[in-house]
């Protein structure tokens, strides 16, 4: 049976500019950059912005409204993108809300790493594999 994915989602921003920026830079080390950017125009209400690496997956939109404290994790395909990851994010300006490392607790091989976006969501990059897997 194959896994089963989400195939998109989005999240409505209250700065889309300042979001769009952040996510280019904190998900560059995924491989994840901006794909498709439509305008308010286009859509009938919002600026919104695709990441994605084959297509557009995590989707910005610039409600000027947001609900601070959604969790979204990202897909790494090895520890040293989590690093990456948060070293970015960090320097597109997020805070930190957990360093890379381990979390035994969910299982014996997540390492993840959690950072603060500059609109009070908690974003991490997770990879499940052994290490040097």
């Amino acid at each position: 049976m194959s896994e089963r994915m989400i195939d998109h989602i989005s999240l409505n921003v209250a700065d889309f500019g300042r979001m769009e920026a952040f996510y280019a830079g904190a998900l560059a080390p995924l491989g994840i950059t901006a794909m498709m950017k439509f305008g308010k125009e286009v859509t009938g209400g919002a600026d919104v912005v695709g990441f994605g690496a084959e297509k557009p997956f995590f989707w910005l939109a610039g409600t000027e409204r947001t609900r601070p404290g959604q969790h979204i994790a990202f897909r790494a395909e090895s520890r040293a993108e989590v690093d990456a990851f948060h070293a970015a994010a960090l320097a597109a300006g997020g805070t930190d809300n957990g360093g890379p490392g381990l979390r035994p607790h969910y299982h014996a091989d997540y390492y993840g790493a959690f950072v603060i976006d500059p609109e009070g969501h908690n974003v991490e990059a997770v990879c499940h594999r052994p290490a040097g897997a």
